[in-house]
């Protein structure tokens, strides 16, 4: 069975993934994208990767009636829009952080409040190593923050496994790219700013903490690095657990976790150049790697996870949670396996 799908803002960096995954998928038929300031034109004129297409960009006041709406745009739209969204489609999977959070009280302290409180506890979060069973049948569906996507990826199997409680010290050091920002990422994300930078851009209360604590349980001591690279995200993670832990158990909780997951390698001290989780390794893909190390003199467990920002937390994890809310094969459409060698991802 062939879907119809829309993406509404795909003129920007993570709009312009969807269309690349969407027009390559062997169940969807893209049949919209929409663009305010980049209406009439081809999406091959925004992004170059796409000039094969002739779809061009429509305004986004007239939605097309689809099966699936993806909707690629800034906080505080969807939450404006989504009676509109709903109305146009049958499955919505918003990929900004309107419907992450569970409670309104949340929306208002970790932004800038909530519009449409009473449709949170109907969305389901998109991240399938966390959520899939929830997924099946869904309507309404929120993509993760590619932050918080990493960390959960990373310190999930040591609560399934019960290594963590939830009451430890968890320290998370997040480095992302550039394209965090989005195609209008400002000053900041400029190449001559960013270039050659390690720069903490958030040293404290990053509002995806709010999503590692509502699906972990657990409060994190977070600083985010903008660094000088494109696409990726990677987390390391200093856990003090309250009790020993032996490598046996750290590699039968992540195998027990992730086994069985198409899109999680792990990557933990093996040889040659890669050993630990990066960034470059995945890049472009919808793939996670998940790796960790023991420092037994000081009492810690060391967890890396590595994405692509653009894919494994945003696009990518959106197509395959809508693949799983429909019954589609989960790998149809996220089969690309990266490149190597690769410049800076």
């Amino acid at each position: 069975m062939t879907y119809t799908a829309s993406v509404v803002g795909g003129s920007g960096f993570t709009g312009g993934e969807l269309l690349r995954l969407l027009d390559g998928h062997p169940e969807f038929d893209l049949a919209q994208a929409t663009s305010r300031s980049k209406e009439n034109k081809t999406v091959g004129h925004a992004h170059p990767n796409l000039r094969h297409s002739d779809l061009r960009f429509s305004s986004p006041e007239d939605l097309d009636s689809v099966d699936v709406l993806f909707a690629a745009t800034p906080h505080g739209v969807s939450m404006e829009q989504i009676d509109r969204f709903q109305e146009a489609a049958g499955t919505v999977v918003d990929l900004s952080a309107d419907f992450r959070l569970d409670t309104e009280a949340q929306y208002d302290e970790w932004y800038d409040g909530h519009t449409r409180p009473e449709l949170l506890a109907e969305s389901e979060y998109a991240l399938p190593e966390l959520n899939r069973d929830n997924l099946e049948g869904a309507d309404l569906i929120a993509s993760g923050g590619c932050n918080a996507t990493a960390t959960i990826l990373g310190l999930l199997p040591l609560f399934e496994a019960d290594i963590l409680s939830g009451d430890e010290q968890v320290v998370v050091d997040v480095k992302v790219g550039s394209s965090e920002g989005g195609a209008g990422g400002g000053e900041a994300s400029s190449h001559p700013e960013r270039s050659g930078v390690v720069r903490p851009y958030a040293p404290t209360g990053h509002r995806h903490e709010a999503e590692i604590q509502q699906f972990l349980g657990i409060d994190v001591s977070f600083t985010v690095h903008a660094v000088d690279m494109t696409r990726g995200a990677s987390a390391t993670c200093h856990v003090f657990p309250d009790g020993p832990v032996s490598k046996g158990d750290l590699w039968g909780a992540y195998r027990g976790q992730y086994e069985d997951e198409p899109f999680v390698e792990l990557v933990s001290g093996g040889g040659g150049v890669y050993r630990y989780p990066e960034p470059k390794s995945v890049a472009g893909t919808n793939g996670a790697e998940v790796g960790f190390e023991l420092d037994p003199g000081n009492k810690r467990l060391v967890v890396f996870s590595a994405i692509d920002n653009m894919m494994k937390g945003s696009a990518g994890q959106a197509v395959h949670a809508a693949n799983v809310a429909l019954g589609i094969e989960e790998t149809a459409g996220l089969e690309f396996q990266g490149l190597h060698p690769v410049g800076a991802p």
